[in-house]
């Protein structure tokens, strides 16, 4: 296992099947792996941390949230104090009882009946970014397809004028591109700089759009947040500024990241769109799953053990961190047989590709799914010959497994 540091960010920068095949040496030996952190510019260093990276370690993690913390950060390595103190704190950095309270607050935003008032908004959005296609010729897939939707679903949700959209998409990828790995002391301060510079602008943005709803509510996510629930509940600036950058980071990821990479398999995989295509409303569903298994467009979160906890042999003392390998998780043998295999007809519920079950769950798990349904509908009846070209251009990253750019034809 000497070759195996997944606390080097040199670790992330090895072709996918290399880390793939130290996953799968991980997942072998009896208890996890501790892994010493090195020193990242602007960020924290630990002590370091274990590498949960069996489905059923994950799984456990996630289930026991009082022993495995949120608090204070679930990103590895963890950011400095004063960013809480600058930007809020964040629903996925915290605890029941301060998460149980935003997390019920903000789940109007995905209750089925908003989800269902939704479709015809996604699909409208589906039809516009395949018109624009068809029109101006397939050039980038992410930029005129899968970084598209999910950003334009959100505005519509939270009701962000349309002349500011697009200024919300540069920000949005200015915050997402700090992510990934830097190659530079000069390079890490100029994106952490950007990273500040586009989140605070975007917290401006909502928190200034909510003190105009709470005079003037309309139908819009932002008018019912800043106003008072049935039980008198209601989001501050600060928590409304927070949740905003939330939903645009995590809510874009996830369905982006998927669809991006979901062209990819379904142009290798000639015999799994075919079957697709053969009966979509059959096969979308599980094809969906298998996707977000496949990709995990999260590669990791991190916990904070509060208490003593024997997990699999390994004596855990309050104060230890444990790493949440999605990726490695949702490719573990004893759940998915023969798992490097892209198959839409897997039985793929118990994936973690949405995060482990739990008061964590992705909370925007069925709009992500809405929008990835919807959106390859659109492209794969109106483009039957659509096809990825060329090998993606991928975020280097330890955290977001991303696509920059992917070529494509039609």
């Amino acid at each position: 296992m000497s070759d195996i540091d997944l606390a080097d960010l040199e670790f992330w920068r090895r072709p996918l099947k290399e880390r793939n095949e130290a996953f799968a040496r991980l997942r072998q030996l009896d208890r996890p792996v501790f892994f010493p952190e090195r020193k990242v510019p602007f960020l924290r260093s630990g002590t370091g941390f274990y590498a949960l990276v069996r489905h059923a370690d994950v799984v456990e993690a996630s289930r026991n949230a009082k022993v495995f913390s949120s608090e204070p950060a679930v990103t590895n390595p963890e950011p400095p104090g004063w960013v809480k103190h600058v930007f809020g704190e964040s629903m996925v950095n915290m605890d029941d009882p301060r998460h149980a309270r935003l997390r019920r607050i903000v789940s109007r935003a995905f209750s089925p009946r908003m989800l269902t008032d939704l479709q015809s908004d996604i699909e409208a959005a589906c039809a516009r970014i395949v018109d624009d296609v068809v029109a101006h010729g397939p050039r980038d897939f992410v930029s005129q397809v899968a970084a598209r939707l999910p950003i334009h679903v959100i505005c519509d949700m939270m009701g962000i004028p349309e002349a500011e959209r697009e200024r919300v998409h540069r920000q949005v990828d200015a915050s997402t591109a700090y992510s990934g790995v830097r190659p530079s002391l000069w390079r890490s301060a100029r994106m952490a700089a950007g990273n500040v510079l586009a989140l605070l602008a975007l917290q401006r943005l909502v928190i200034r759009l909510g003190h105009e709803r709470a005079r003037q509510p309309r139908g819009d996510l932002v008018s019912a947040l800043v106003n008072a629930n049935p039980d008198g509940e209601r989001l501050t600036d600060r928590e409304l500024g927070s949740f905003f950058t939330l939903l645009l980071v995590a809510g874009n990821e996830t369905a982006r990241n998927t669809m991006a990479h979901g062209i990819r398999l379904l142009t290798d995989h000639p015999d799994q769109r075919e079957l697709l295509m053969s009966d979509f409303d059959a096969h979308i569903g599980n094809a969906i799953e298998e996707m977000v298994r496949y990709v995990s467009p999260i590669i990791q979160f991190r916990r904070r053990v509060t208490q003593p906890y024997n997990l699999r042999g390994l004596e855990l003392k309050p104060g230890d961190r444990v790493v949440l390998f999605y990726g490695s998780a949702n490719r573990d043998e004893e759940v998915f047989p023969d798992p490097d295999r892209f198959d839409i007809t897997r039985e793929t519920k118990p994936h973690v590709g949405f995060g482990g079950p739990g008061p964590h769950f992705c909370l925007g798990a069925n709009l992500a799914r809405q929008e990835i349904r919807t959106m390859f509908r659109e492209l794969l009846t109106r483009l039957p010959g659509v096809r990825a070209v060329g090998e993606p251009e991928l975020l280097l990253s330890n955290f977001d497994n991303g696509v920059r750019r992917q070529a494509f034809a039609f």
